[in-house]
Order: structure tokens, then C-alpha cells, then sequence
């Protein structure tokens, strides 16, 4: 259970920006590239609740990279939205609270709260549609090379298990 007062140990958007060191500047260069379009703000608007959004992240991971900027240009200047970020590395306590499959510590997580704390919303890594067009490509991706290297293939096998073995 995230409480108010972890919820406000996190870092603002720009304290998190500010200790960022891998990818900070393909990161701020697509923050400025990212257009939200007004009724996407407006509807987050209309909500007429305060939110708390707390992100789980870090600065190296390539989600992170595509999908933070995306929620912290959504949410920038709406009055009733508080985000803080915390390094998934530094706040075990918490990342173990969003595992994914309830074992994967995958980043980032993007949890809503309302004004009581209680969690309205979550999304953990990327939204599931583009995870599912990533397995399906790296699926065929997989069969191909197979396909195309099938007795290569079956020799490194054959190589590894003698290898192993010290045949």
C-alpha cells in the first residue's frame, strides 16, 4: 500500500530529469517532440478529481525512455495532477508492490491515485497492445532465423551439448 506520505518522498518530475544520467538527452529531446492533443488534456480535466500519479522508473530502461515523457507531457499544468518518480533500483518496496506477472520488476510503472490514496489505475511497462505486436515480432523474427539457419542451428547444438559434456 503506497501511503501520502511515501507517495511525497518521491522526486518532482524535475528533481527526477535533474539526477538523470543515461538517456537524458534523447529523453528531454523527445519530451519536447511529444504533442498531446487538447481533448486528451481536456478529458483528464473533466475527471474533476485530484489525482496522485506516482511513476516507477529508470533512466536506462528503453520503456521508460518512449512512455515517461508521453505521461509527464500529459499531465504537465493540470492543476489537479501530483506526479512523483521514484528509481525502481532505490524503492524495492514499492517496485515489489507492481511486479509484472507478479515477478517481473518491469519498468515503468505508472500507478493513479485518488486524494485517499486509494489506486484508481494502473500501468505497468507499456500499454498491452504494443506488447503484444512485440511478441508477435519477435516471434516471426525468432522463426525466421531458425528457418534460415536451421542446420547451422542444429550444429551449435550439438556443439554446446559436447561443450558441456567436454566430449
Amino acid at each position: 500500500m503506497v501511503t501520502r506520505e511515501r507517495f511525497e518522498q518521491g522526486m518532482t518530475f524535475q528533481q527526477y530529469l535533474d539526477q538523470m544520467g543515461t538517456n537524458k538527452e534523447t529523453f528531454t529531446k523527445f519530451l519536447s517532440e511529444i504533442k498531446i492533443r487538447p481533448e486528451d488534456k481536456e478529458a483528464l480535466a473533466k475527471l474533476g478529481k485530484k489525482l496522485k500519479v506516482m511513476v516507477i522508473t529508470e533512466d536506462w530502461c528503453g520503456d521508460a525512455l518512449y512512455n515517461v515523457p508521453v505521461l509527464a507531457k500529459l499531465v504537465e499544468g493540470a492543476p489537479n495532477i501530483e506526479l512523483r518518480v521514484f528509481l525502481r533500483d532505490k524503492n524495492a518496496d514499492l517496485m515489489d508492490q507492481y511486479l509484472n506477472q507478479g515477478m517481473f520488476r518491469s519498468i515503468p510503472v505508472f500507478a493513479f491515485f485518488d486524494e485517499n490514496m486509494n489506486e484508481v489505475a494502473r500501468l505497468l511497462e507499456r500499454p498491452g497492445k504494443i506488447t503484444e505486436q512485440l511478441e508477435k515480432k519477435m516471434l516471426e523474427v525468432r522463426r525466421g532465423m531458425r528457418a534460415e539457419n536451421l542446420e547451422q542451428w542444429r550444429q551449435d547444438v550439438v556443439g554446446e551439448v559436447r561443450s558441456l559434456l567436454k566430449a
